[in-house]
């Protein structure tokens, strides 16, 4: 029986527009004084360490403690701004299944599995009213690799729950390749869904639990089981 349930953030739970790359953009060149300085760089199922890492690589900017501070700082405020200029929207039965895992007669804990930093994620989730649905996760600010930040996930929903987790009472919900690869990290179940830019056929081919259209298209009991 799964007890833990992490879902994905961009892509799974919400599309914001591009706010985040938009945030990365201005926060980029607001710090450090390079306008388009994103261009190039692929953001899709990656952690927002790694991005800036890149960001820096490329355009010769120090790796400090400071200029991650500085940028992230500046990045806090762009994401938050855009996205009240944004047209995102909840993804496609996000609340019904939520409300779902919530109404089984032995309810999973609900968690976050995402590569943005854990204001990042905060500031997005709020702006949609999801925040609080969540108790538990890890970030894009606990490791650069999303396998580790799995493995924190769980570990902190172990620790939440007073029992270590094995990995098939886990399920991870996510709608990229790298989503399942973050699943086999920690031995957890899988639902893929094709509600970002990965479709069902391309999910498919890397053996998840389930790959499924949207969250519309399975029982919440069934994954839960």
């Amino acid at each position: 029986m799964v007890r833990l349930v992490l879902f994905d953030i961009d892509g799974t739970l919400l599309h914001t527009g591009g706010a985040g790359r938009k945030a990365f953009r201005h926060a980029f060149g607001t710090a450090f004084g390079v306008s388009n300085g994103t261009e190039g760089i692929e953001f899709a199922g990656r952690t927002d360490t790694s991005i800036v890492r890149e960001l820096f690589l490329k355009h010769s900017v120090d790796h400090s403690n400071e200029n991650l501070h500085r940028f992230f700082d500046t990045y806090y405020f762009w994401l938050d701004h855009i996205l009240h200029n944004s047209e995102g929207n909840e993804c496609p039965f996000v609340r019904e299944f939520i409300h779902s895992l919530k109404s089984l007669p032995n309810p999973p804990t609900l968690g976050l599995l995402t590569g943005n930093v854990r204001l990042g994620a905060e500031i997005k989730l709020r702006h949609y009213g999801l925040w609080e649905e969540f108790c538990t996760g890890g970030f894009g600010d606990d490791h650069e690799n999303r396998g580790e930040i799995a493995k924190v996930a769980r570990s902190r929903g172990s620790e939440m729950l007073g029992h270590r987790l094995a990995g098939d009472e886990i399920l991870v919900i996510g709608d990229t390749p790298l989503d399942v690869a973050c699943a086999r990290a920690i031995s957890a179940r899988c639902l893929a869904v094709a509600t970002g830019h990965s479709p069902v056929t391309e999910l498919e081919s890397h053996s998840p639990t389930w790959a499924v259209r949207d969250l519309s298209c399975i029982e919440a009991r069934e994954v839960c089981s």
